[in-house]
């Protein structure tokens, strides 16, 4: 099982440090790594729209050590949701924030990361988009809830992220289609013990299937953060079984995975979200995309044998 041995290296400062110089690492990164900067990113967009895609923005960054560093985090936030602004790009792009990056791990790190995304989720409902919350590691989830529900009293269309994953997650989902609010449902990607998430990934899928059977069915909007074939195919049977228009629901993928996959359920008329991650520090996102799929990882291992 190399999935746990990737995640476990995703916090290494000795690994970040070999794969960062690794001279083909910068080929692979490019593949699932919009760019650095927000000029960078913004012919992304374009191109997304072009294509009748939609995205969601990341602006990479988890290892938040000290407040300023998380002010830092918002401010990045504030200025993409100006970009997007000023280039009219609103209503195709909404942003994705983890927690973590706005300070949660802190001391006071509750308090301090619902007071640094709020001005984002004002910004973002100022331009006509809005904001979910991704799900980190387990421990955080309480917290994401609590920020999730206090954010929806003002800013209802904020959307959070559940893992299918984690044994909680069908009570969190019963709750949250209940509540109306905007769900993303994936599998998970981060290092959990036995005692709280499945291990296989046929438990794992069938996990996945049962919780989003009752988001179709709650008041909801669910996103289907997938790029599972068999789970997209009953994930459209499920819609239909609840009598889903196309525009009750949304799919949801990864920049630089199954791109022709991308543009084909938007030819059929379904709402396809793609999660288009940029910025400088990049190093744990890339390593939970290797940890996701052996494909990934094989892709990297020959990329970084390759001689410059």
């Amino acid at each position: 099982m190399l999935g746990p041995v990737i995640l476990a290296a995703s916090r290494s400062d000795k690994m970040r440090r070999f794969v960062s110089a690794a001279p083909g690492t910068k080929q692979v990164v490019d593949r699932f790594i919009a760019g650095e900067s927000v000029d960078q990113v913004v012919p992304v967009i374009q191109d997304a729209a072009a294509k009748g895609l939609e995205v969601t923005l990341d602006v990479v960054g988890e290892d938040i050590t000290t407040p300023e560093q998380a002010a830092a985090a918002r401010d990045a936030y504030l200025e993409l949701i100006g970009r997007l602004a000023d280039l009219g790009l609103g209503a195709r792009a909404e942003m994705s924030v983890k927690l973590s990056m706005f300070g949660q791990a802190l001391e006071g790190g509750h308090e301090l990361a619902l007071a640094n995304v709020r001005p984002v989720v004002e910004a973002a409902a100022a331009i006509g988009t809005t904001v979910t919350l991704d799900a980190e590691d387990h421990t955080t989830l309480d917290s994401m809830f609590a920020i999730h529900e206090e954010l929806r009293k003002d800013f209802p269309q904020t959307g959070c992220v559940i893992q299918s994953y984690l044994f909680r997650t069908e009570a969190d989902a019963r709750r949250l289609a209940a509540a109306g609010s905007r769900v993303r449902l994936v599998k998970g990607a981060y290092k959990e013990p036995a005692s709280v998430a499945y291990q296989s990934k046929p438990e794992i899928d069938k996990a996945y299937v049962r919780i989003l059977k009752t988001l179709m069915l709650g008041e909801g909007y669910p996103m289907i953060g997938s790029h599972d074939p068999r789970l997209i195919a009953i994930g459209q049977e499920l819609a239909r079984q609840a009598g889903r228009k196309l525009d009750e629901y949304e799919f949801q993928m990864l920049y630089g995975i199954r791109s022709e996959e991308h543009v084909r359920l938007a030819a059929e008329g379904h709402r396809m979200r793609v999660y288009t991650a940029y910025g400088t520090d990049w190093y744990g996102y890339f390593m939970r995309r290797l940890a996701e799929k052996p494909a990934n990882l094989l892709f990297f291992g020959r990329s970084v044998l390759t001689k410059g």
